[in-house]
């Protein structure tokens, strides 16, 4: 695991700046403390940072060919390089070291771009052909680990973490409006978007070329879009769980320690079954609860029943709700906000493994291949709605939940929440239905937020307040159902939100994740299984549940769904409160002119009263004025911190 960078010159007889690769690499120390290094050639730099997880003494990067012509560094694991290591040997291939990434110069020396093709794994991949003077940059199909791009006219740079970017002095900071909209409808920033101007992220599944002063970029993997295979139930249940195990198996290869994330969720826990079951030792596991909150937020106890049945060595953490302090220093790791809990709650139980392992597996992933969220069930519901009698569908059952109180922190009240969310949409078409449950900022009300002028740019209709995700809910007309509805997640939420978190958090506490439930073969498999098979009637996970049932205790497999997040919600009512007033205060709002401040006024008033719930908005905006100070304005993260805990303290 590491963070790569580089550059590639695009006029003739032009060579990157010197310490261009020094300053990108300082930047991203806290991805690869062990080891650093860098190649330079005619035109082209590459450089890397690097955590060693496989042959600690003798991978050392760049790694090139016998002849030194290619040149590659690599963020990431290939889990079937032993397999690929012994074909190319038999081509009479000679490796230099244990390395799983000195493959991929061979495998390139064999195939060339088709490489990426047989390669399993989590990768972003640079390479530099010097022959042809061709740079060629990948990514891993899911898009598990990142890859940012900036296009200049004489130059291309590129580096695992925008920071890197930004630390050649010619890239301006300017917001990148277009994808500001993207991700006030989302709450994250869609890949091919950044939000800054002028870099880019390169698309999971793809890779890139420049040769010659071209640049193209092709797909070489999607989630398959069909056929729906046809196996009994008892044929999906063995597959699946010879799959699960396979997965599991291959992530454990390591040099140095490993444990696993574990929630008390299914997900989690299949993994930590699985690593039980192929280990001699007790697997290391870390859980997180919350200092002060209640049950509904409380899952240790869950954790606790899993770590006694497999007789892991748990570990624990207990937060209190003064995560404020940390906020700046995250921003700055994310490199983008996101509006999404679990990147706390992600680097806390990171930071705690990181104490006594290297490698941690993760469970992320579950609840896009498998039907995992409740608003899958959104069209059947609608189906049962939409028979009662008009007055109650239109007038006595909106009324009554918009009398009463919303809160995610309380079951009643968060499940009055839903129904709230699902009464305002019962009525649209699927596709409507499903983009009202995940959109943050409808475009109704991004109109209202937004400030007039460089801001009130043109947008889709209001089914689709994203335009990335009308894209990808277009780009296969033959997927219908609960799989159109997986196809799209899987394309933008999982990759852009859950494995970018994912990925930085567990990077700025110098650890490597591992998901096992995204390997792209098993995508495969579960890309094939009909809609049935995830869900059934109002049972989710059906397959995956029926799959696990042996292993995992009852009161696992059939305990109520809970994200992987922290109670802020409550924390912004409260403890969060002055933070809140401090970062989305009038004064601050108006001076950065992006947003009507009586309609935020608005939404915090109605959230501290708990008549509707603006968590992920009021934190959206609270994540985004932070990265504004820190990236657009300029100032050091711990500057920040100092001026957040100045204000707090008048």
């Amino acid at each position: 695991m590491c963070g790569i960078f580089g550059v590639v010159e695009l006029t003739q007889g032009r060579q990157p700046e010197e310490g261009l690769l020094e300053r990108m690499g300082q930047m991203m120390i806290h991805r690869g403390p062990n080891d650093h290094g860098h190649y330079s050639g005619k035109g082209a730099a590459i450089g890397m940072r690097r955590l060693s997880i496989i042959d600690l003494q003798g991978g050392h990067q760049p790694i090139g060919n016998e002849d030194g012509t290619v040149w590659v560094v690599c963020n990431g694991e290939i889990y079937n390089f032993k397999e690929l290591r012994t074909q190319l040997e038999a081509r009479g291939h000679v490796f230099g070291c244990d390395s799983d990434t000195e493959t991929i110069v061979h495998l390139y020396e064999e195939e060339g771009v088709e490489l990426f093709k047989r390669l399993r794994g989590m990768f972003a991949i640079a390479l530099w052909d010097a022959r042809r003077s061709r740079l060629i940059l990948a990514r891993d199909r899911v898009g598990k680990k990142p890859l940012y791009v900036c296009r200049q006219p004489h130059r291309i740079l590129f580096a695992s973490e925008i920071k890197s970017l930004l630390e050649v002095c010619d890239i301006p900071r300017r917001l990148n409006l277009r994808a500001l909209r993207e991700y006030l409808a989302l709450g994250y920033v869609p890949a091919p978007y950044t939000l800054f101007e002028g870099i880019e992220k390169l698309l999971p599944g793809h890779y890139m070329v420049v040769e010659k002063g071209r640049v193209e970029t092709q797909q070489y993997w999607d989630a398959p879009a069909g056929p729906i295979a046809t196996y009994s139930e008892d044929e999906w249940v063995e597959r699946l769980r010879e799959k699960l195990l396979e997965c599991v198996r291959i992530r454990l290869v390591s040099d140095v320690p490993l444990g696993a994330f574990l929630s008390g969720g299914i997900d989690s826990s299949t993994i930590v079954a699985a690593m039980a079951r192929m280990t001699d030792q007790p697997v290391k596991t870390y859980s997180i609860g919350f200092e002060g909150a209640d049950r509904f937020y409380n899952e240790l106890p869950y954790a606790r029943i899993v770590a006694k049945k497999f007789a892991t060595d748990h570990h624990e953490i207990i937060v209190r709700p003064d995560i404020g302090q940390l906020l700046p220093s995250l921003i700055w790791h994310l490199d983008e906000p996101i509006a999404d809990s679990a990147f706390i709650t992600t680097y806390l139980v990171a930071r705690l493994a990181s104490q006594s392992v290297t490698v941690i597996l993760s469970g992320v992933g579950g609840d896009e291949l498998f039907g995992g969220y409740r608003r899958y069930l959104g069209s059947q519901l609608a189906g049962y709605f939409n028979r009662l009698p008009i007055a109650l569908r239109k007038k006595w059952i909106p009324s009554l939940l918009a009398a009463l109180p919303q809160d995610r922190h309380s079951n009643l009240k968060n499940y009055i929440r839903y129904a709230d969310a699902f009464v305002k949409s019962a009525h649209s078409d699927a596709t409507a239905q499903y983009m009202s449950y995940i959109t943050l900022f409808s475009s109704d009300l991004q109109e209202s937020l937004l400030a007039t002028g460089r801001t009130k740019d043109s947008f889709p209709s209001n089914a689709f307040a994203s335009s990335i995700m009308k894209n990808y809910f277009e780009a296969h007309p033959n997927l219908t159902g609960l799989n159109q509805l997986i196809y799209a997640d899987l394309k933008t939420s999982l990759a852009d939100d859950l494995l970018a978190l994912t990925d930085k958090m567990t990077m700025a506490a110098s650890i490597e994740c591992r998901a096992p439930l995204v390997d792209h073969e098993l995508i495969e498999m579960a890309s094939s299984m009909p809609d049935s098979m995830k869900v059934r009637g109002f049972t989710m996970k059906y397959l995956l549940k029926k799959a696990v049932k042996p292993w995992l205790p009852p009161e696992i497999l059939n305990r109520k769904k809970r994200g992987f997040g922290a109670p802020v919600g409550s924390w912004i009512r409260n403890d969060l409160s002055p933070l809140v007033d401090n970062l989305l205060s009038e004064t601050q709002v108006k001076r950065r002119g992006l947003f009507n401040w009586s309609v935020i006024r608005e939404m915090i008033a109605v959230h501290k009263a708990q008549k509707s719930d603006y968590t992920d908005h009021l934190l959206a905006l609270i994540n985004l004025e932070l990265w504004c100070q820190i990236f657009m304005d300029g100032k050091d993260h711990h500057e920040v911190l100092e001026v957040m805990a100045g204000a707090e303290a008048q």
